[in-house]
């Protein structure tokens, strides 16, 4: 590599924004009868591929308390998001124009109560109950692949009962 390539290569790494930030969440529930987890997948509303719901910082809210506001107006799923974040995953936000964003996805664990007909997104995406490997099979990203995995092997015994499949 030249002198004004390593330059140039040099001043894109100095131009580079960092990466968006996003939270979201791994809605959970067990079914009734056999206890098997369920995680929720939906799909987006401009490409159809299947996501979790996410959302945008909101000013004054935690992290946590986003990816519960964006699970009810995504999904139109109630429940209580853990502090603690899963991990994280990355990926390539395609804005208006054909613009494309990094973004980081902080994840936290939501075990739903309750779900309601009525929400805000309703009737503009799908949603599907999926075992672990399924949605990892389903979403595009690779690190959200793994969480998929690694939640579907960690996540604990509920103590409160959430909403369950018949």
């Amino acid at each position: 590599m030249g002198i004004f390539e390593r330059i140039a290569s040099e001043i894109k790494l100095m131009l580079r924004r960092p990466p968006r930030q996003q939270f979201a969440a791994i809605c959970f529930r067990r079914q009734k009868k056999s206890g098997t987890l369920e995680v929720l997948v939906i799909t987006s509303r401009d490409t159809g591929r299947w996501v979790i719901p996410k959302g945008w910082h909101m000013k004054s809210k935690l992290p946590h308390a986003i990816a519960e506001r964006e699970a009810f107006e995504e999904a139109g799923v109630k429940g209580k998001a853990q502090r603690e974040p899963l991990g994280h995953y990355t990926y390539q936000k395609r804005m208006k124009g054909d613009l494309k964003v990094p973004c980081r996805v902080q994840v936290h664990a939501l075990e739903v109560k309750d779900m309601v007909r009525d929400f805000p997104e309703a009737g503009s995406r799908v949603l599907d109950w999926v075992s672990c490997e399924e949605a990892a099979a389903r979403v595009d990203e690779p690190e959200l692949k793994a969480l998929f995995l690694e939640f579907g092997k960690t996540v604990p015994q509920s103590r409160k009962k959430s909403v369950q499949a018949a």
